[in-house]
C-alpha cells in the first residue's frame, strides 16, 4: 500500500477548490492528513468564515479515528449519541465533527489518508473531497 504524497494531497486539495469554483460553491478550507494523523496539506480561500480549517480538520479527524467516512459518523451519532460523545471527550472537541465532509482515502483497500473540507453544506464539501480523491487516483469512503 502506498504512503500519501505530498503531490497527491497537493492534487486533492486542487481538485477540490477547483470543483467548488466549477460549482459555485462557499469559499472552502481543505485539509488532508495521512494514514498516521500527521498533516499534509492545507488551503484555505479567501472568504471562509473564521474557523473553518478547524472544522475540516475535524471531519478528517474524526474519519481516521473512527475508520469511516464522517457521514457513517453522522449516523452514528443519532443512533449512539453517547458512543460518539465520550469519542469527541477522548479525542477532544475539536477533533471528531459528525458531518458529511470527512471522508477516507483509500488506496489498495487499505486507508492511507483522509480529507476534511468545510465552506458549504456538508454534502457539498464531501463532493469536492471525493472529486479531489478520485482525481489523484484512489477511492473516497465517505461513510455512505
Amino acid at each position: 500500500m502506498p504512503d500519501l504524497t505530498l503531490a497527491a494531497a497537493r492534487t486533492i486539495v486542487a481538485t477540490a477548490l477547483e470543483t467548488a469554483r466549477a460549482r459555485g460553491l462557499k469559499p472552502l478550507a481543505v485539509v488532508v492528513y495521512d494514514a498516521r494523523g500527521s498533516l499534509k496539506c492545507v488551503q484555505v480561500e479567501d472568504g471562509t468564515s473564521l474557523r473553518r480549517p478547524e472544522v475540516a480538520a475535524g471531519k478528517a479527524n474524526g474519519a481516521l479515528a473512527l475508520g469511516m467516512g464522517s457521514r457513517a459518523i453522522t449516523a452514528r451519532s443519532e443512533a449512539q449519541p453517547q458512543f460518539v460523545a465520550a469519542v469527541s471527550h477522548l479525542v477532544g472537541p475539536a477533533a471528531l465533527v459528525p458531518v458529511p465532509g470527512g471522508v477516507l482515502i483509500r488506496s489498495g483497500g487499505g486507508v492511507i489518508g483522509a480529507v476534511g473540507i468545510s465552506g458549504d453544506t456538508s454534502d457539498n464539501d464531501e463532493i469536492c473531497a471525493v472529486a479531489g480523491i478520485e482525481a489523484a487516483g484512489f477511492s473516497a469512503e465517505t461513510g455512505a
